[in-house]
């Protein structure tokens, strides 16, 4: 089994994901290159930057070439962008506008895209990594099992109800929950329940779990008594785009 590999929150900066993958030997010319190392994108591909479609094309592309070793999980910036989708006129307008909604990616959407999103898992173990977007319990809430908490969400994804959908992105929207003083008994409790010896997470700015800016962060954050480890350098908020080989 080869290097595993991790990143998050692309926010349409596809350029860069094109650049750490190439850096990493892992894409050429948007071809998967990497062998047998495996890559996990761990959500929010679209919304605040340039070109959020774009990316969400090239993920579906590597996914298909390489369905073994390219792998993505759900976002709450997907779930926003399903919701705006398949409910327009409805709350999701406004709150997908606010979180950075880009009119020409959401044009773009084909229902090609649309299936892929909706069928995109939230929960994963790779190795001896937890691996999620976003730095919340709320995936409790949903099972007690890898297996049951995606199949939770699949069905609700599959399903035509707005307020499912919205309740979906809200959960997701959720962070900061291994950040506090019972950060270390909470990420246990998440490792017991799901298995791994870590949790991987985006969602979360490392700047703001350690109070700087995001120009400012170099590398990923370990936490909560090493058991979480913070993959987003904040590229929307002006940091780096870290692409992650877990030890």
């Amino acid at each position: 089994m080869g290097d595993t590999f991790v990143v998050s929150d692309v926010h349409g900066h596809l350029d860069d994901l094109r650049h750490v993958l190439a850096q990493a030997g892992l894409v050429t010319d948007d071809r998967w290159v990497g062998g047998d190392a495996s890559l996990w994108v761990l959500g929010d591909l679209v919304d605040r930057g340039p070109d959020g479609i774009g990316v969400v094309r090239l993920m579906r592309s590597l996914t298909a070439q390489a369905p073994e070793q390219v792998h993505m999980l759900m976002g709450n910036h997907e779930s926003l962008m399903l919701g705006e989708k398949l409910f327009p006129g409805t709350r999701f307008d406004d709150i997908w506008l606010f979180n950075g909604g880009v009119a020409s990616d959401q044009a773009a959407l084909d229902d090609q895209d649309v299936a892929w999103l909706r069928g995109l898992p939230v929960l994963a173990l790779a190795g001896d990594y937890l691996l999620m977007h976003s730095d919340t319990t709320h995936y409790l809430t949903w099972g007690s099992s890898v297996e049951e908490v995606n199949s939770t969400l699949a069905a609700v994804l599959a399903g035509d109800d707005p307020d499912q959908h919205f309740e979906v992105f809200a959960a997701l929207t959720d962070r900061f929950d291994f950040a506090g003083p019972d950060g270390v008994d909470v990420a246990q409790r998440m490792l017991d329940t799901y298995g791994g010896e870590a949790i991987v997470h985006g969602h979360s700015i490392i700047g703001s779990l350690i109070n700087k800016p995001s120009r400012e962060v170099t590398g990923p954050l370990r936490y909560a008594g090493g058991l979480v480890i913070g993959i987003d350098g904040g590229r929307y908020d002006g940091g780096p785009l870290l692409l992650v080989q877990l030890g």
